[in-house]
């Protein structure tokens, strides 16, 4: 396992503080870890998307400087994944759509499970698509990304060129175990409001991965 750094150490202690404080709430004042601490268009969600949205620039930023060095596929692949966490900053705050105060379409209104301007709340024949894609499907991704990828990276030469033919940062065993470690204090939170925290906790790691992965290699010339 590689040292960390001083950036890595700083998220922890940030995650450390944050869930801390969040089982803190959760079992002493409910109603102010759900309507303050968690609360729509609070802090979390809102740093949940400043930190995607990092990410994604971050992809940006290394595609404008290393393009011309790189073959087509690595460009596809980063361009994909920056594309992926731009589209979850976008939904996190509904696209703005509370921030300037925009009025949704009909079709929102009749369809998005909060009336509001996102995929991931729409409800289509009685399910909504949060529950199905955007948890269920994520879940999945999740395991194979954070668990069963980094093993095969590091035993198999075959998955270790896939990985980097199209700019896929593998993840560092530290980030796994902290993502792990952030799954079971969710255990000790009785709120469902709780998965903010849990998306916060996915914004970080997820912008520390990108910054230093494994295959940091795949980022220079």
């Amino acid at each position: 396992m590689k040292t960390l750094t001083r950036t890595d150490k700083v998220a922890y202690f940030f995650l450390i503080l944050i869930f801390g404080l969040g089982i803190y709430y959760a079992n002493t004042d409910l109603e102010y870890f759900d309507e303050f601490y968690t609360k729509e268009d609070g802090f979390a969600e809102y740093c949940t998307a400043f930190l995607l949205l990092c990410s994604s620039i971050l992809l940006i930023s290394r595609f404008i400087k290393l393009q011309e060095f790189k073959k087509n596929l690595w460009k596809l692949g980063i361009l994909a994944i920056a594309f992926v966490f731009l589209f979850g900053a976008g939904e996190e705050i509904s696209w703005g759509q509370r921030i300037f105060n925009i009025e949704s379409t009909q079709f929102f209104k009749e369809n998005n499970a909060q009336a509001e301007t996102n995929l991931h709340n729409l409800v289509v024949d009685g399910k909504k698509v949060n529950k199905i894609i955007f948890s269920q499907l994520l879940t999945g991704i999740l395991v194979i990304y954070l668990i069963i990828a980094p093993f095969l990276y590091r035993k198999f030469e075959g998955i270790r060129k896939l990985a980097n033919l199209f700019a896929v940062p593998i993840v560092q065993w530290h980030q796994t175990i902290a993502f792990l470690i952030c799954t079971g204090l969710l255990l000790f939170m009785r709120s469902d409001r709780k998965w903010e925290l849990y998306e916060l906790a996915f914004g970080v790691i997820f912008f520390l991965i990108f910054l230093n992965p494994l295959n940091k290699s795949i980022y220079s010339k």
